[in-house]
């Protein structure tokens, strides 16, 4: 019943984007002034340090779910 409309929004959001630059001053004046890019570097591996745990934590979530109703259906 609501699948059409939900799959028609979905890709609607997924094709449509809009470019944002959300820095804030300090961090644009060090990374542009920086010519070895040793702090863009920095920066960035940092970023993705702070990405993994999400993730992590939702295939932790993920993953208990699966077992415990792996285990339900056992019994």
């Amino acid at each position: 019943m609501f699948k059409k409309p939900i799959l028609l929004l979905t890709i609607t959001l997924l094709l449509t984007s809009i470019p944002a630059e959300a820095q804030c001053a300090m961090c644009r004046a060090v990374l542009e002034s920086d010519e070895s890019g040793q702090a863009a570097k920095g920066i960035n591996n940092g970023i993705m340090y702070l990405m993994i745990f999400p993730y992590l934590l939702i295939a932790g979530v993920g993953y208990a779910i699966y077992h415990s109703r792996k285990n339900a259906k056992e019994k």
